[in-house]
């Protein structure tokens, strides 16, 4: 993962779906980890860690560590804002 934002999603969800709709039309630069995936174990798991236990998605991670449940792509592109001015 290399983006400044990591949605951590599952193909079925439509919050994961209109949240990755949202972003597109943004110039959010983001990665996606499908938390279904067999192969994403780990990263499933540290979406219920951070959610009291629940797998719940979109949950978004950022580049400074924190992370959002089911955010909006407002909320999302703001924050992306504010990690690429702190680079600068």
């Amino acid at each position: 993962m290399s983006a400044a934002v990591t949605v951590f999603a599952t193909s079925w969800c439509p919050f994961c779906r209109s949240l990755l709709a949202g972003l597109k039309r943004t110039n959010v630069v983001y990665d996606v980890i499908d938390v279904d995936d067999p192969a994403n174990k780990e990263h499933s798991d540290w979406v219920a860690s951070v959610n009291d236990g629940n797998r719940i998605v979109p949950t978004v991670r950022f580049s400074d560590g924190t992370h959002a449940t089911n955010p909006g792509a407002k909320e999302v592109a703001a924050k992306y804002r504010e990690l690429m001015q702190r680079h600068f």
